[in-house]
């Protein structure tokens, strides 16, 4: 089935009230499904008088039936959300019957009027077994569809309280980190830390002044990597030097936000701090199939401190396993002298 289905942000209803997508390919499925093994076990039925022409019809029947209750629900769907408490599946329950009963009647009658003779029942008895038949079956699918859509919305509401923990972690160690920074260069330069603290305010303004755990874009991200950069690069000066290859990569791509910040600042504090000669980082990236890949390398400053690529690489690795799912993938390792964490990250 596809990834659950998320509550709207501007939704305030509450969760009953939440219907699923009449429109989506996996409940159009599940009423085709549910049509077919109907007619299947009707005539598996003890003395059954229909052959196969009478369950071949049936089946075409039940599934035009399934179909056109699905595109009415489709369109109905925005009329019937309104409805208060749980009428709305009241509401969805009492088309499904009504559109089966119109049906029913409209068949019988174009089997009389072109004299087909493929129903032997009256049109009474025809319309009031379909009828019935409907009414049990679709609250049944209906009740299916309400504890669904009730577990997708709280493993949905589960998930964004996780990344939000994930958020919340990974900002107090930045700030931390960034006040570090300001403490060495004001015994150093005055001025310098002056100017860095400018820098920081803006840099804190866009890390730790989104509260939403909405997605923010590639762009965005690839600026806030470029304000610690520059303020690393005046407490580090020549020891820093930064190269990069981002130029096929999509601006507006969808990105949780402080997704590379974190790498980046491993690269730099455990990469090329420890050296006294410094070192280079490398930021590439570029697309790959369906896929956008992004690299952050940097120099092998000696075996890791405690925490070094550590606490940053976990919390990315959590964070795009919840965002994109099995078909993302972090990948860290040692290349010779250089320490390269990859991210492969699907374009939806």
């Amino acid at each position: 089935m596809t990834a659950p289905a998320t509550k709207p942000a501007s939704d305030s209803r509450p969760e009953h009230q939440l219907l699923p997508d009449f429109c989506s390919p996996p409940v159009i499925f599940a009423l085709l499904v549910v049509a077919a093994l109907t007619v299947t076990v009707m005539w598996l039925a003890p003395n059954n008088g229909h052959g196969w022409r009478g369950y071949s019809v049936g089946m075409l029947f039940a599934n035009w039936l399934a179909l056109v209750i699905g595109v009415a629900l489709c369109k109905l769907r925005p009329l019937l959300q309104r409805l208060p408490s749980l009428t709305p599946y009241a509401g969805v329950w009492s088309v499904m019957v009504l559109i089966v009963a119109g049906g029913s009647s409209l068949v019988h009658w174009m089997d009389a009027a072109m004299q087909m003779e493929l129903l032997s029942d009256s049109t009474g008895d025809f319309v009031l077994n379909n009828t019935l038949i409907a009414a049990l079956l679709g609250g049944a699918l209906l009740r299916y569809f309400y504890v669904l859509t009730q577990w997708q919305v709280r493993l949905a509401a589960v998930t964004r309280a996780q990344v939000a923990a994930l958020q919340a972690r990974i900002r107090p160690h930045f700030l931390f980190n960034s006040m570090n920074t300001v403490a060495a260069l004001v015994r150093v330069d005055p001025a310098a830390a002056e100017r860095t603290v400018e820098d920081l305010s803006e840099l804190f303004r866009a890390a730790l002044g989104e509260h939403s755990t909405q997605d923010g874009t590639l762009g965005e991200e690839l600026t806030l990597v470029d304000r610690y950069l520059a303020i690393e690069q005046l407490r580090l000066g020549d020891r820093l030097h930064v190269r990069r290859e981002l130029d096929e990569l999509p601006h507006a791509f969808p990105l949780p936000r402080m997704l590379l910040q974190p790498l980046v600042e491993n690269a730099v504090r455990h990469g090329v701090q420890p050296l006294r000669e410094g070192g280079e980082v490398i930021l590439r990236g570029w697309r790959e199939r369906d896929n956008i890949i992004i690299e952050i390398d940097n120099p092998r400053g000696g075996d890791p401190a405690p925490g070094g690529h550590g606490h940053g690489l976990d919390n990315v690795r959590q964070r795009v396993a919840y965002r994109y799912g099995p078909r993302a993938h972090v990948l860290a390792s040692p290349m010779g002298d250089r320490f390269v964490v990859r991210l492969q990250l699907p374009q939806e």
